[in-house]
């Protein structure tokens, strides 16, 4: 092992991942971007999403002025204290629940009472489009529900999926900020997607969108619907467009984004005199084809002989074969990682997802070393068949191999590193 890296590959890799995360805590991004002085009147905040009670805290901690509000966050989320003045709820994450839809309903209510003289704060963050969920007029909740299932095991990108939420809902897509009126509307986001569209993230409450009803449609065509009829006639139904110009008193600013995230991890790593190849924030695609096609150039990487770091991130996608299945794209994109590596020396890999949670377990993602698949034989697992069957998490989980955060309260998706010693380094 080089000189610099004084920690075992799992400990170094683990500790630029949380570098990362604190980069985007929200203590740490938000307050500089707070306005100086509170508005004529009052000051209402609100927000969804992963990181929406550690926003709202800084908030709380930092802003001049009184207010009141209500934020909602993932089960397990919140923080250990009472934020003065404002509310924390917490609800169901991928799907939506009762407490998405009531916490929709909440704020859509005190958005209406407010005032030319009066400031709304909004709080987005990852998780928030499954957090404020209000069906659209004629959807019932209950089919969106199943709406949401089918597409999240579709394959679909997330840009799709929220293309599709933005014009089945009541508050998305700019609808929030709507009922606002003539109140200033201040927007503060931490991006969870490729690319840091606002619009995008939380599916924009208080932001204008881009997409359109057509577009909205596409998707449907293309990855199916429960209900293909029901689906048809929302998405022809001009009462559903979502807002498309922004009003003067509109304005949104981006906090944190997984480039931040990248950035200070490949800073550490250079630090410790490792080459950092940093493929970027905004990665799609196939979680295992991803970790394929990363450990190949991992291999070509260790001949040049030179300790490397390669980072990246993103949001792949995972296609459910097995609805029983457990594992989420982190974990997926680091079996695929083994696989290809099948073994090779000097070659370490971690993928987390920021939050905490890959997928619906309760673990942020997974490490793999050159013997994570002769463990496997060991214990009797076929790695390929734990693929196949989306069954990543006890695969990892049976070799010790998960990587436990717990919630992070901040969220800007996958963070993937790989560790490349040479022999003579390792």
């Amino acid at each position: 092992m080089t000189a610099s890296i004084q920690t075992e590959p799992k400990v170094f890799l683990k500790g630029l991942f949380d570098i990362g995360v604190r980069r985007v805590q929200a203590a740490e991004c938000l307050p500089k971007y707070l306005p100086a002085n509170p508005p004529k009147g009052r000051t209402l905040v609100l927000g969804a999403g992963k990181a929406a009670a550690a926003m709202a805290a800084a908030v709380s901690n930092h802003y001049r002025g009184d207010m009141e509000g209500l934020v909602v966050t993932r089960y397990g989320h919140g923080i250990n204290t009472k934020i003065p003045h404002l509310d924390v709820v917490e609800a169901a994450h991928p799907v939506p629940d009762a407490v998405s839809r009531d916490a929709a309903r909440g704020m859509l209510t005190l958005a209406k009472n407010l005032t030319i003289d009066d400031r709304l704060i909004f709080l987005a963050s990852g998780g928030g489009s499954s957090l404020l969920s209000l069906p659209a007029e004629g959807f019932s909740f209950s089919k969106k529900q199943e709406l949401m299932k089918h597409l999240l095991s579709s394959g679909a990108s997330i840009s799709e999926i929220n293309c599709v939420r933005k014009h089945v809902s009541s508050i998305k897509g700019g609808r929030l900020a709507s009922a606002a009126g003539m109140a200033e509307v201040l927007t503060y986001v931490i991006s969870d997607v490729p690319g840091d569209n606002a619009s995008d993230v939380a599916s924009g409450p208080t932001i204008t969108d881009h997409t359109s009803l057509k577009e909205a449609w596409a998707v449907i065509d293309k990855y199916g619907a429960p209900d293909l009829k029901l689906m048809k006639s929302l998405l022809t139904n001009p009462q559903n467009e979502t807002i498309q110009h922004q009003p003067p008193n509109w304005r949104s600013q981006i906090i944190a984004t997984a480039n931040d995230c990248l950035g200070a991890a490949a800073a550490q790593a250079r630090h410790q005199g490792l080459a950092v190849v940093n493929l970027g924030p905004s990665l799609e695609g196939d979680a295992a084809t991803l970790g394929r096609q990363h450990a190949k150039l991992a291999i070509d990487l260790y001949a040049k002989g030179e300790p490397t770091l390669i980072l990246s991130g993103g949001e792949t996608t995972v296609t459910v074969k097995n609805p029983n299945g457990r594992g989420g794209r982190n974990m997926e994109y680091a079996l695929g990682a083994a696989l290809e590596l099948a073994g090779r020396p000097g070659i370490f890999a971690l993928a987390c997802d920021t939050d905490g949670i890959d997928g619906s377990e309760e673990s942020a993602g997974a490490y793999i070393n050159p013997n994570i698949l002769d463990q496997a034989a060991s214990l009797g697992l076929d790695p390929v068949r734990h693929l196949q069957q989306n069954c990543s998490f006890d695969f990892f989980n049976l070799l010790n191999s998960l990587i436990v955060t717990g919630p992070t309260r901040t969220n800007v998706n996958d963070f993937r590193s790989i560790l490349i010693l040479p022999k003579n380094q390792a």
